[in-house]
Parts: structure tokens; C-alpha cells; sequence
């Protein structure tokens, strides 16, 4: 993916309603996964994408993912949260696994990250660094310099690890 569609893309993931994460969790986590997150992607020409991030302690196959689908799926169907045209991706959170709430942040302090903001704060959206700590309902971010950030949780609209090789 080129780095502009990259750009487009990611400007449209969003944490899906609450309505949504809460079925998800009722559905999924009986199940034995744990919900890492789910995001709802409208691109206007294609629809709207819902993903929902599982994982477990021994890791997430491709048939770990179907029977998610298959469940969530029926419980979709049933609820009907969403208007229109969707398509539902079920994931494992991967190496650049996405960060959901403040409990990432803090699961993950020390690891590096890139964070993008709903709005400019210092004049920029996005900031690369390493997790420092976490503050109230604020992230503590070491950029480039030893700068240290303070970036608002509610401003935060999506989060990822860099992965370490």
C-alpha cells in the first residue's frame, strides 16, 4: 500500500460505538478470546469495514478467527447495530498491534509507538516515540530529543506498536 493510500486509509479508522464493542465482548469472550479491540472503517465508496482484534495467550489461528466470525456473524444479524453495507474482518492484533484504551498504554510502557490525534496539539497529528507512563487520562510519550509529550487520551484516535525484529 502506497504511503498516501496508507495515509487515506488510516484517517477513517475509528473505535467502533460502544454499542458494538459491548456485543462483541458478550459474544467473544465466553468464548474463551480476549477482545483486544474493534474499529469501524467507513470508506465511502466501499462501505464500511467492522474489525474485530482477539487474541489468547497461546496465540490466534485462522480457524480462531473464523469461529469468531461465524459467531459474531449471527449475533450481528440478530442486533442489527449497523445501517448498510459491511463487511466483518476478524484479526489477531499482529506485531503492530493496535493500543484501545489506557490499559494498553500502560501493558506496553517502555515499547515504541506510533500515535495519530484527532486534532493537531504542538502542531502536529502524529508523534512516533516510546511509551513513558501514563498520567491521569493522559500518555506520556518520549519523542525524537528526549521530548516529552503529554497527549490526551480522548484525543488519540489510533495507536499501533512498532514492531521490534
Amino acid at each position: 500500500m502506497g504511503r498516501l493510500a496508507h495515509f487515506l486509509f488510516e484517517e477513517w479508522m475509528k473505535q467502533a460505538p460502544q454499542k458494538i464493542i459491548e456485543l462483541a465482548k458478550s459474544s467473544i469472550e465466553p468464548m474463551g478470546y480476549e477482545l483486544v479491540g474493534v474499529q469501524l472503517m467507513q470508506r465511502p465508496e466501499h462501505g464500511a469495514t467492522l474489525r474485530i482484534y482477539i487474541d489468547q495467550s497461546k496465540g490466534i489461528t485462522v480457524d480462531d478467527c473464523a469461529a469468531v466470525s461465524r459467531q459474531f456473524s449471527a449475533v450481528l444479524d440478530v442486533a442489527d447495530p449497523l445501517q448498510g453495507h459491511y463487511e466483518l474482518e476478524v484479526s489477531s492484533p499482529g506485531l503492530d498491534r493496535p493500543l484501545f484504551s489506557l490499559a494498553h498504554f500502560e501493558q506496553f510502557l517502555g515499547a515504541e509507538v506510533t500515535v495519530r490525534l484527532g486534532q493537531k496539539l504542538h502542531d502536529r497529528r502524529k508523534f512516533v516515540g516510546q511509551i513513558a507512563g501514563i498520567e491521569d487520562t493522559d500518555v506520556l510519550l518520549a519523542c525524537e530529543n528526549d521530548e516529552l509529550f503529554r497527549l490526551p487520551f480522548e484525543l488519540i484516535d489510533s495507536a499501533r506498536l512498532i514492531p521490534v525484529f
